[in-house]
């Protein structure tokens, strides 16, 4: 695996980190130099692998992450190990290795730039037998000691400052937020204010240009009502005239119907009179035919003789129409 960027790392300081979360085994106390070395651990249950943990080699006194020497980036465990500890092995070439003979340990550090385990500290040099006899001096371990309650106050010291800097950082955030919404909003004010000052000289334009319409409609107005007046007297003219015609039409409408019904009672009355003059010429008929074969003493009573002449047989068509209409509503059921 190639190292192409640079891992994630964070300014926490040692004492918030979780050494327990991967265990680092079979680390040797001194690594040849000049070889490449392998490196082997134990992800446990409380730690879920990401993809951008990675495990780096740490000066043995480093305070931070970004103190790293090399590092490389963590495979990922198979699915077959996702819910037990699986071991793990990472192989550093030589060429990034250190040079030196000072104590080095190796780190795992997740992809938030926490560390989640380290190892015991090694050297990369060749063991001698002075080293198997080796015994640190009372004073030097005292004086060690010493050096590490040095180290922790001041670190706590920088923790202070640390977080009275977050603090103000985080202070500053927020006022230089405020301040850009500010900005923005007064941005947003002079580009509406730009605007409406735009509408503004349109709506004077505009204004200008409906009181010259105003001016010039007035006179148009003016005769748009006299001769709203003139049409009004017209119409009730109009409207007078169009009574007094309907009420006549109503009339000769009603005297229409009434010479409607007497034309058609007068059709009634011609037909019945058309029967009964029919009867009548039929009757006058045989009466003529029944003359021609009796004597002058056998004529009718309605023949009468005058000189020599035969009066013509009386008939009702030779009386007036009233008559005959006096006649037959007489002689009517």
């Amino acid at each position: 695996m190639e190292i192409s960027e640079e891992p994630p790392t964070s300014a926490v300081f040692i004492d918030s980190c979780h050494f327990s979360q991967v265990i680092f085994i079979n680390v040797e106390k001194f690594y040849v130099p000049g070889g490449d070395i392998t490196c082997y651990y134990t992800l446990t249950e409380n730690i879920v692998p990401r993809g951008k943990d990675w495990v780096g080699i740490f000066r043995v006194g480093w305070k931070t992450t970004r103190e790293y020497y090399t590092f490389m980036w963590a495979p990922l465990p198979s699915d077959s190990h996702r819910d037990t500890t699986a071991q793990q092995q990472i192989q550093f070439k030589a060429c990034y290795l250190p040079q030196d003979d000072e104590y080095y340990q190796f780190c795992y550090v997740d992809q938030d730039g926490m560390v989640r385990g380290a190892s015991v500290p090694f050297q990369f040099r060749v063991e001698t037998e002075d080293d198997i006899l080796m015994v640190t001096p009372q004073g030097q371990l005292e004086e060690i000691e010493l050096q590490n309650q040095n180290l922790h106050k001041e670190n706590e010291k920088l923790k202070a400052n640390c977080a009275s800097l977050q603090k103000q950082n985080s202070h500053l955030q927020e006022e230089l937020k405020k301040t850009q919404e500010l900005q923005n909003t007064l941005e947003s004010l002079r580009s509406n204010m730009e605007k409406l000052e735009l509408e503004l000289n349109f709506l004077r334009k505009k204004n200008t240009h409906l009181k010259r319409l105003d001016d010039s409609r007035g006179a148009e107005l003016h005769q748009l009502k006299e001769l709203i007046q003139s049409v009004t007297s017209d119409k009730e003219r109009l409207e007078t005239s169009l009574k007094t015609t309907l009420d006549h039409l109503d009339q000769l409408q009603q005297q229409n119907e009434n010479l409607r019904k007497e034309l058609e009672e007068q059709k009634c009355l011609f037909q019945i009179l058309q029967e009964k003059m029919k009867e009548a010429d039929e009757e006058n008929q045989n009466n003529l035919d029944l003359q021609h074969h009796q004597s002058p003493l056998e004529a009718p009573c309605w023949g009468l003789t005058v000189g020599s002449e035969e009066a013509e047989p009386w008939s009702m068509a030779h009386l007036p129409q009233n008559m005959v209409w006096e006649s037959f509503c007489c002689s009517s059921p």
